[in-house]
């Protein structure tokens, strides 16, 4: 979308992509590691004694190579647009921005706390809804459809939650090709700015998700 405008893409195509991305991993790892994706998932997987703790660093660091190098792979297959759009001039901010390709970063109508708050919320309405459609007590997805039921919940929460902070509800998704793109090209600029206040907002969507996480999980007990 950042590169085609609207000639290729549009920010409903990129929900899709990231949604039935979601459930395509989902198909790919679900036997191997329950498709664990997301570090804040896993968090709260571990502290609700549904997996040993001793796993939560693998599975992260899992997560994160697996992010870096998705990073890598797109920036080496889109590597003349980028330069093109760019004018071989990386930036985070301005018309020809590129660093939103790859993490997220605050548009110019949020200010950083409602920036966490944002996150906080979003990622504890997804894991909320993964627990109802996983509850065999409630109602759950039918057996087979858990992943394209999961990716239509990401398109869902993107869709209609997704402009304020770019959604990532996932410091796996945010860290890693935040980090690529620092050694890329785009410098430290990938971990400060922010257009109204230059604080950081490098570790917020990691908090937010976490504390969102947990949130998620008490709404879901409550009910």
């Amino acid at each position: 979308m950042v590169l085609g405008g609207k000639k290729f893409g549009s920010y409903l195509s990129v929900n899709l992509a990231f949604g039935f991305g979601v459930t395509i991993g989902m198909h790919v790892a679900g036997n191997i590691s329950g498709a664990h994706m997301n570090a804040a998932v896993t968090f709260t997987t571990c502290a609700l004694g549904r997996m040993p703790w001793r796993k939560f660093p693998v599975y992260v660091l899992g997560q994160f190579l697996g992010s870096f190098m998705a990073a890598v792979t797109i920036y080496s297959l889109f590597y003349t647009a980028i330069i093109h759009f760019s004018g071989n001039l990386l930036t985070v901010t301005g018309p020809t921005a590129t660093a939103g390709i790859f993490a997220t970063y605050l548009p110019e109508h949020m200010i950083l706390w409602r920036g966490f708050l944002d996150e906080m919320f979003i990622t504890g309405m997804l894991q909320l809804c993964l627990f109802a459609i996983t509850d065999k007590d409630n109602n759950p997805a039918l057996r087979g459809t858990e992943a394209l039921v999961v990716g239509l919940l990401i398109v869902i929460i993107g869709a209609s939650l997704g402009m304020n902070s770019g959604y990532a509800m996932n410091p796996s998704r945010d860290l890693p090709p935040r980090f690529f793109t620092f050694i890329a090209g785009w410098g430290k600029q990938v971990f400060r700015w922010h257009h109204l206040c230059h604080l950081h907002w490098l570790q917020h969507p990691t908090e937010a998700s976490e504390f969102g996480e947990l949130h998620g999980v008490r709404r879901s007990q409550d009910n």
